[in-house]
């Protein structure tokens, strides 16, 4: 049908609804000019009419009267001798298939697993909940499902509405999902960090995606968080869930994903261990089980330099965990222990699991079954421990599951002669790594360049030990040294004025060979372990050290 009118608070089961092309919501009184205007001015070949009782009569009435070809879909149609030349039929056939009737109702009960190889030096019992398994593929579908429904509820997201949040993909999903089957518009916003995988499929489902830096501050114009804001204040009818602050974020696995836990592992569990981004599945998740019973230990999983374990919120690589600032939706009360994580063994583990156990994990899951492992060694033969899997590795092909990627952050090494040993010959005459800040001044970058005899310096923002992500430029002698000659008041200036691009990098455990294919196109390199720069590699040192092999 063209356009499905709903009359007052009635919900048109699922099949009804999909049908339609449109569905528009009246009033129980009456069905306004306005509305039938509306309808008209879209030429409709069938207006459904779905509601109860004479209410649903008298709109279905309305409607006919104005030349509009009616069918009434009631199953208590009262005023029956009114409906003269309008067709009535069952919302539902009589006899249904036994099938869900959306995508959503799919949502939960996701299984538990051993995993035996994986665990095979604990005591006691390790287990995975597969949240992967979930119809958009993670975790997130639950407060999803769970938000848009508290929203519609409360009349804060009305029909042709629009969806704002920020997200790293998997809410976004889920939240994809219900606009799909709910007729909403969708606008997400996303941190530059996320696999490009997750942009494209958030595209895929219709939804716009707009990327923003990572490297800001969360109260900055352009973050990610600011910019959401923005847009929810912008455009019209829209809502904005704000799962970092949603309590129907944390409520839906209260009511759910813990339930299910304490049913599956019938009331024997004894750790539960889960990454913290909002909190809300670790709060809810905690709350519940507590509630059956307090002796049980509530585990967060958290990146290295995110704030739950206490770092400052300091760049990391692993995605949709961690956080550089405190939700609401976060409960510590709830929380026994938070287990740091770095992000070399959130992606070891990650692809450990995928070759042992045959379940292709994001690097989030890794970081839970690391911290897993480690609560497990403590742990003697009673321990049921399960570590909750948020996503599959399928989002995550062009990172943690690509080698290449993975060597060029200096997560893999090969055999033979690497950068590290080029690093290494060089000596330690000089500091590890020799930088600016953006806020200093031109002179001070030139003083450094020949206290250490170098020719060009990363801009950092940040202390060592550094991130990638903290590199925002890098200077070169020759380039400063010019321009000061030609303007002496350069010096002056800050350095975030004439910076350039940062260097290139290269993974400390790359060839040699591939370090002097990167010096071909670049007067130096950094170098990164494990996502962390360590040092530069300049022409000069590949000569060197080729020279005295």
């Amino acid at each position: 049908m063209d356009v499905l009118v709903v009359v007052g608070d009635a919900r048109p089961p699922e099949r009804l609804a999909a049908r339609a092309r449109r569905i528009v919501h009246v009033a129980d009184d009456a069905v306004d000019p306005g509305s039938i205007g509306d309808l008209r001015a879209h030429i409709p070949r069938e207006v459904g009419v779905f509601g109860t009782g004479v209410a649903a009569t008298r709109a279905a009435v309305t409607l006919h009267e104005a030349g509009l070809p009616v069918v009434l879909y009631s199953d208590d149609v009262a005023g029956a001798e009114r409906l003269s030349g309008i067709a009535v039929r069952r919302p539902q056939p009589a006899e249904r298939v036994p099938a869900a009737d959306s995508l959503l109702d799919l949502v939960g009960d996701t299984p538990l697993v051993h995993l035996h190889r994986t665990g095979r030096d604990l005591e006691g019992q390790l287990l995975a909940k597969l949240e992967m398994l979930n119809p958009g593929g993670s975790v997130k579908d639950r407060p999803a499902v769970a938000m848009i429904d508290a929203a519609e509820r409360e009349g804060r997201l009305r029909p042709g509405g629009t969806i704002v949040e920020p997200t790293s993909g998997n809410t976004g999903v889920g939240l994809a999902i219900v606009a799909a089957r709910r007729h909403y518009r969708c606008v997400f916003v996303m941190p530059d960090k996320i696999a490009s995988e997750k942009v494209a499929l958030l595209r895929a489902y219709g939804a716009e995606v707009i990327v923003c830096p990572t490297n800001v501050a969360p109260d900055d114009p352009e973050s990610y968080y600011s910019v959401s804001n923005r847009l929810a204040a912008e455009i019209p009818g829209a809502y904005k869930p704000d799962q970092y602050h949603n309590p129907a974020n944390p409520l839906a696995h209260e009511q759910s994903t813990g339930p299910e836990l304490w049913r599956q592992t019938e009331g024997r569990i004894t750790h539960f261990v889960a990454g913290i981004g909002t909190g809300g599945t670790i709060s809810g998740v905690g709350r519940y089980l507590k509630a059956q019973d307090p002796a049980v230990q509530i585990v967060g999983a958290d990146p290295e330099g995110s704030v739950y374990s206490g770092g400052s919120g300091r760049p990391y690589l692993v995605e949709g965990i961690g956080e550089d600032f405190w939700p609401t939706t976060y409960d510590r009360s709830v929380v026994d222990r938070v287990v740091e994580v770095s992000d070399g063994h959130s992606f070891a583990t990650a692809r450990r699991v995928a070759r042992e156990e045959g379940i292709l994990i994001g690097g989030s899951g890794g970081t839970a079954v690391w911290a897993a492992l480690q609560v497990g060694r403590e742990l003697g033969p009673d321990a049921v421990v399960v570590a909750l899997l948020p996503d599959s590795g399928r989002g995550y092909l062009s990172k943690v599951y690509d080698d290449g990627w993975m060597a060029d952050f200096g997560f893999l090494r090969a055999s033979g002669q690497t950068a590290g040993d080029l690093l290494t010959a060089k000596g330690a005459d000089l500091p590890a790594l020799v930088h600016v800040h953006p806020d200093e001044r031109v002179r001070e970058a030139i003083a450094l360049f020949r206290e250490y005899s170098v020719s060009q310096v990363p801009v950092v923002k940040a202390e060592p030990p550094l991130v990638a992500a903290e590199v925002v430029g890098a200077v070169h002698e020759r380039d400063l040294l010019d321009r000061a000659f030609r303007d002496p008041l350069v010096l002056d200036r800050p350095v975030s004025e004439v910076q350039g691009p940062p260097l290139a990098t290269v993974g400390i455990g790359e060839p040699v060979g591939l370090v002097v294919e990167r010096l071909e196109a670049a007067p130096a390199v950094l170098v990164l372990d494990a996502g962390h720069p360590v040092g530069i590699l300049t022409r000069a040192d590949a000569l060197s050290f080729l020279s005295g092999r």
